[in-house]
Parts: C-alpha cells; structure tokens; sequence
C-alpha cells in the first residue's frame, strides 16, 4: 500500500491513513444477506471464495452478496464451523480481488486497529478502536482451535460480524465476530481462517471428536482428594450419556467423575476439547474417572461429533 505524504499534522496523517486503508480493504469487503432485517459483512478471501461469521447465516439457500460496486450476486454455502464461527461462500462469475492478509499473534493489546464492514448498499463501514486483550492459541467454548486470542476494546456494532480486522499496514488479521464472547468483539485470526475454510471447501464440514457425554464441573471434597491421593479438586460430572455414543459403548455410567484424559487433568470443558482434536477421531482415549467412591478407568474410541448443519 502506497504511504500518503505526511502533512506535518499527526491527526491529519492518521485520518487520512485511515481513510485510505477502508477504501482499500473496503473493495474487498461484501455485505452478506443471509438472515432478516439487515446484512451481515464478508471478506473476499481468495478468488471466487467469501468467507463470514457463521452465527449471522440463518439460512442455507437464498445467500446473496453486494459486492463494493453495488452488485447483489447469488452465493453458495460451501461449509461452516460453529467451533470457530466461519462460514465458506462460493461466488461465481464475478471477478473478486482477495485481500492482503497478516499475522494475528503480532497483535499487542493497545495496537491501533480499524473494522472494515459493508452493512448497506451505501458504500464501506469503518469502526476505529484498539485492542484490548492479546495472547496465544485458545480454544473458544464451542471447541474451536483459534491460532490467537484478540479481543477488541468493545462490542461490535450491527453487521460488523464477519466483518475484515485490520492493521495500520492495511493488512487483513482476521474476520470480527460477536458470537464467542459477551459484550466484545473477537478476532477469527487469518491462520485460523485459512486453516478453516481449506477444510470446508474440500469437506464442508470441520471434524471434532465426540464422547457423547453431558458433564458439569463438580469440586471434590478433601476427604475424597487424601483417600483417593488426588492433586486436583476439580472433575467433570456425567449428567448424561448419548445413546449408542462411544462413552456409553466404552461402560460410562451417569454420576461418574471425570478427572483425567490419557493422564492430563480433566477440570473442565476446556480439557476435553484439547483431547479432542479432529486428529483423535478412531484413537483410543484413556479416561480416569471415579466411581462409587473408588478410582475406575476406561478406554474410549474417540467418535465424530454429529453435524447438525453440515452442508454435505
């Protein structure tokens, strides 16, 4: 991106900076009619390919997208993934420019950052804020697997969800999403998106494993910890068991405890989803448990959760 000539006015060099950089990005920024009242925004991502945050498709027939010169086009539902909160649209027979993207886990909380959306047929949407939080890999609540945690410094406004986040280099880091945190908008980092939408392009669905368990957090007492020489107070509850699910195949009974998955702690949802990455769907998966007062272990073949809303 060409660098404007400074002014000798710091707020003057910034305003028109910014203005550059959502016109720039801005063409590469669609509005996404995929529920009522009032779109969504996407990001061209690479040719023919727009990508979105999933929560705001209330449908799966129907997609359209305006593109930056006022042109409503007819958009396929490739895929998504609501671990990670992206969408896959195919969009064919019009040239798209996929936009310049960068490393999210450069980010720092205090950088600078600006939202580039389409949430009309008015032309491109700016919202200009800092970021608030910023550290490593995480795993939202749904079990994504996020290359970096970003949040920004406040919720985002109506139709900014799939909307472009980007750097005072005008690069890309990622798509702004309201799904996965209450009152914050959150980045969907541009490796995760990447990551993301290979796989649904080619299976229209991202794979998870699956216990087929219901669990709930539960403190151990201190007389169960000495008797049971445990380093943890905390286990999962099983509250329920899916039927024919590989934990009921494998002899896991509802009041069992939860504490370890192949030796690691089990203290919350947080660990399960760690032991169950796509990669472990078939794999044998040591769990141990307590039951009745004693310690008790199984072995579970790690299942595919069930899609509900897979496209294929």
């Amino acid at each position: 991106m060409e660098t404007p000539i400074s002014s000798g006015n710091p707020l003057q060099d910034l305003s028109v900076n910014l203005a550059a950089i959502a016109e720039r990005v801005g063409q590469s920024v669609v509005a996404v009619h995929g529920r009522h009242r009032f779109p969504s925004s996407g990001v061209i991502w690479i040719p023919g390919v727009v990508v979105t945050a999933a929560h705001t498709l209330r449908r799966e027939d129907g997609i359209e997208v305006t593109l930056a010169d006022g042109r409503t086009v007819a958009a396929v539902l490739a895929g998504r993934d609501l671990g990670t909160d992206l969408a896959v649209l195919r969009v064919g027979g019009v040239e798209l420019n996929p936009v310049e993207t960068g490393d999210a886990s450069a980010l720092r909380a205090g950088h600078l950052v600006l939202a580039v959306a389409r949430v009309d047929r008015l032309g491109t949407s700016a919202d200009f804020g800092v970021v608030g939080t910023a550290s490593g890999p995480w795993r939202t609540w749904r079990g994504g697997q996020f290359d970096a945690f970003v949040r920004l410094d406040g919720d985002l406004r109506p139709g900014f969800s799939g909307a472009a986040l980007v750097d005072m280099k005008g690069r890309v880091m990622g798509l702004c999403t309201s799904a996965l945190a209450p009152g914050a908008g959150i980045l969907i980092p541009a490796t995760t998106v990447g990551r993301v939408s290979e796989e649904l392009l080619r299976m229209g669905r991202v794979s998870h494993g699956y216990l087929g368990v219901g669990t709930q957090p539960v403190k151990l007492s201190e007389s169960s910890m000495m008797k049971l020489n445990l380093a943890s107070e905390r286990g999962l509850l099983v509250v329920s068991v899916a039927a024919g699910g590989p934990a009921e195949q494998a002899g896991v009974l509802i009041g069992d405890v939860l504490i370890e998955l192949d030796g690691k702690p089990c203290r919350d949802m947080d660990d399960v989803h760690a032991a169950l990455g796509g990669d472990r769907i078939g794999q044998l998966l040591k769990i141990g448990l307590i039951r009745g007062g004693e310690l008790s272990e199984c072995s579970v073949t790690v299942g595919e959760r069930p899609h509900r809303n897979s496209c294929r």
